[in-house]
């Protein structure tokens, strides 16, 4: 009767821990449209806790990988896993103007002595739902990288991320091209509230269109940097190096003064973070040498040059 009691327990505990949604997952995602050629790549890495699941989505689709940090709740009773308010990329936007789609994640735990399987889908917002189409997934568990300290790392040293590729056939020796868009950290942005913006110079310039390429002042030492227009976060967490970080600016017509802020995301093995960043107009070149540390934002003011009147006569 004991040794009864004792298998039926056993078996109720591997019963309950082969119903969890911890680890790692893997798979495509589809666009619920007449075509399957809008898919997305995905990873999804989550980590239970006592009311709720926290974790990590990472994605690719075309030629963009985002990484972020989601959170929502799991009934293993239903084996119901819910992911709230999640920016999906619209899966009809253009290169270079992409438009996110709010969408809760809603996927169902299907356990199989082949594997197991989170089968669902991301569903849109009210809001979005004349626009984004329902996205349709099934994800498949990696047993072999679903180690308890592989996930405690992975959620550990996630960072937010937004990247865009452009391959070629020299990509290690082309710049890092980023569109200007805002993009969100809350750490970054918040730390940069936090510190002081000081203005290393203030250059007057002829286009509204402007170059912008920052590059590692010195010995290249693992400087890490993100970057503020008009204190507006465009980029974060990129290393300096020889190879340039490359913006393609439009000022904004409506402020007499632009400012570009370099935030130090550490300090590298020689402090302070130094960069040199070049601004190009199409007629003139600036170079300015920026400095910034775990207290100070290194900022450069932009003023666009007023049309002289008697040259359009």
């Amino acid at each position: 009767m004991k040794k009864l009691l004792l298998s039926l327990l056993l078996f109720m505990a591997l019963s309950v821990s082969g119903q969890t949604v911890f680890g790692y997952w893997y798979g495509f995602a589809n666009v619920k449209t007449t075509s399957s050629a809008n898919n997305y790549l995905v990873e999804l890495i989550l980590q239970p806790e006592k009311n709720y699941v926290k974790g990590v989505l990472n994605y690719y689709f075309k030629n963009t990988f985002r990484s972020l940090q989601v959170k929502g709740n799991y009934n293993a009773a239903s084996r119901q896993l819910n992911l709230y308010d999640v920016p999906v990329t619209y899966y009809g936007s253009r290169a270079n103007m992409e438009v996110d789609c709010m969408m809760n994640l809603r996927a169902t735990l299907r356990v199989a002595k082949a594997g197991s399987n989170l089968s669902g889908g991301f569903v849109s917002l009210p809001e979005y739902r004349l626009m984004c189409a329902d996205i349709n997934f099934n994800l498949e568990l990696n047993a072999d990288a679903s180690k308890q300290d592989s996930v405690l790392k992975a959620l550990r040293e996630y960072k937010e991320s937004y990247q865009v590729w452009k391959p070629s056939a020299f990509d290690t020796l082309v710049p890092e091209t980023i569109i200007q868009r805002k993009v969100v950290n809350y750490v970054v942005e918040r730390e940069f509230t936090e510190r002081e913006n000081v203005v290393a110079e203030e250059i007057e310039v002829e286009s509204d269109s402007l170059k912008v390429d920052f590059y590692d002042n010195g010995e290249v030492d693992g400087d890490s940097i993100s970057v503020f227009f008009n204190k507006q976060l465009m980029a974060f967490n990129r290393k300096l190096s020889t190879r340039a970080i490359h913006f393609d600016i439009v000022l904004d017509a409506a402020k007499e003064v632009n400012e570009l802020s370099m935030f130090a995301d550490n300090l590298g093995a020689i402090p302070p973070n130094t960069a040199l960043m070049m601004i190009s107009d199409g007629k003139n070149r600036f170079e300015v040498r920026l400095s910034s540390n775990l207290e100070k934002n290194g900022t450069v003011r932009i003023r666009r040059k007023k049309d002289d009147p008697r040259s359009k006569k």
